[in-house]
């Protein structure tokens, strides 16, 4: 493992605060409130609009698409393709969260159609879905990943490699979210072991990863963009946590959001390049 510089950090969130890109995010209602301040508190604008007859015209507008499966309906995958297209066509940045994609064959089936047609910047999910992706086994059940379908020393060079393989198949950025985080562009792969246990207790922490990545996407190339973003949001995790409870860890990671420092993200950044012998064989 090598250190990764980390001064481009606190650059990256000065430059959404100067530049206050507006980021079309196409999300669940679950999130998609926590979302929209996520994005304000970084100094980038929220839109959240979904309805098919509309999302065209503003996905063209923005800086960044960020589409997400959960609680997938029908008018949200109408309106996800035709903004994943209009983004493609105007070279706009894009990611797709594969919510659910572990659990569900529609969502797979759409997520695969969706890289194929739109060719995202960037791909996100958890270790699960990022495994379905690649058409293994997987453990899971429902969206979350289970402590198997988690990156450990023993499993890293088989992990490292699909997930390369992967980047290499579609184009984008895989980011492989979890206790440790795995980003790679098809030829580095790097870590991130910032954020803490309360984040994966409260709903909405990975699509409020996604729509931060898609701001830093604004302003970054996609593999920079998918590493800032991962340990800029786990620091902040970090910095909230509390023992007061899950209510007041939810506003104070929103506090962190917008009030952190650059000196402390440059400090706290715990972001590794994984350069072991990769031994994964395909199936």
């Amino acid at each position: 493992m090598t250190e990764r510089k980390t001064n481009l950090l606190p650059k990256a969130r000065q430059q959404l605060k100067n530049l206050a890109p507006l980021i079309h995010c196409i999300t669940n209602p679950i999130s998609i409130n926590d979302c929209a301040n996520a994005l304000l508190a970084v100094g980038a604008r929220p839109i959240m609009a979904e309805h098919p007859k509309e999302t065209e015209e503003i996905t063209a507008t923005a800086a960044a698409l960020t589409v997400n499966l959960g609680n997938i309906t029908d008018a949200r995958m109408e309106s996800m393709l035709l903004s994943g297209k209009k983004a493609k066509e105007l070279e706009i940045p894009r990611i797709i969260d594969v919510v659910g994609v572990s659990c569900s064959r529609l969502r797979l089936a759409y997520a695969g159609h969706f890289i194929n047609v739109c060719t995202p910047s960037v791909i996100k999910g958890n270790l699960a879905e990022i495994k379905s992706l690649c058409g293994e086994d997987i453990s899971s059940t429902g969206i979350d990943a289970s402590d198997q379908d988690q990156i450990s020393q023993d499993n890293l060079p088989y992990r490292a490699t699909a997930a390369k393989q992967l980047a290499k198949k579609t184009g984008a950025v895989i980011l492989a979210s979890g206790k440790t985080d795995l980003i790679t562009d098809g030829d580095q792969v790097f870590l991130v072991n910032n954020g803490c246990a309360q984040m994966a207790r409260l709903t909405g922490t990975g699509c409020m990863l996604n729509v931060l990545t898609g701001a830093f996407l604004s302003v970054l190339p996609p593999m920079d963009a998918a590493l800032l973003a991962t340990a800029f949001f786990g620091i902040c995790g970090e910095e909230a946590e509390t023992p007061d409870g899950m209510g007041s860890f939810h506003v104070r990671l929103l506090d962190q959001l917008d009030r952190i420092t650059g000196e402390t993200l440059e400090c706290r950044a715990r972001i590794t390049q994984y350069h072991e012998e990769e031994i994964y064989e395909p199936r």
